[in-house]
């Protein structure tokens, strides 16, 4: 609920990104996630660590990825290669891959949390029943992020979700590729969502010769 200015309850109020970084979060670098892959597992982190994994081979929202049942990720006793989720912001399904190195974190993670199928994949530390909560969800990339020096303001978990996509369309330029991928509705969100500009077009054509 915002506050007129004529409010005398709101004068002497601080805005509310006052002090704050605001706009797009950055993606991580490979060398990035390898560091933060490094110092989960050695703490021993494996629901950590699966969790990290996921989210940058899902490319989900924070709010989709922490309601993911194990049932969307197992086929039998087996990790499934692909996986398919319902968004909660549009409602359409989105499929995304599982690479070798994830499926492994998930397994470790899975078997030592046990339970059903129908169960959640991360659930909440107050209530085993229920998900983790995205805030539970940023404060770990928070912390994540902090522990391989770099700074929690310019990191988020849309970091998570853009990093894939980000390294994918730097290595093809497919912006149908990555709209699919991330779900979106329109091309026109995928453009803001990476930030390409005019810069990456011209990059883009120098690299085809005819």
């Amino acid at each position: 609920m915002g506050y007129s200015r004529y409010d005398a309850a709101a004068r002497g109020r601080a805005a509310w990104n006052a002090g704050k970084t605001v706009g797009t979060k950055r993606p991580l670098t490979q060398k990035q996630i390898w560091a933060v892959r490094f110092f989960l597992d050695r703490e021993g982190r494996v629901r950590d660590r699966a969790l990290f994994d996921l989210a940058i081979d899902s490319k989900l929202r924070g709010c989709d990825l922490v309601k993911i049942k194990t049932g969307d990720l197992v086929t039998g006793p087996e990790i499934r290669t692909r996986a398919m989720v319902v968004q909660q912001k549009t409602g359409r399904p989105v499929q995304f891959e599982l690479t070798s190195d994830v499926r492994a974190s998930l397994l470790s993670w899975l078997e030592k949390r046990g339970g059903s199928v129908s169960d959640y994949a991360f659930p909440s530390r107050i209530d085993h029943g229920n998900h983790m909560s995205t805030r539970q969800y940023a404060r770990l990339v928070d912390e994540w992020v902090t522990a391989i020096g770099l700074r929690s303001s310019d990191y988020g978990t849309h970091s998570l979700r853009r990093t894939k996509a980000a390294m994918i369309y730097k290595a093809t330029g497919n912006l149908r590729a990555i709209q699919i991928l991330l779900g979106h509705t329109k091309i026109e969100n995928t453009v803001r969502y990476l930030g390409v500009d005019i810069e990456d077009a011209l990059l883009l054509a120098e690299r085809t010769e005819i």
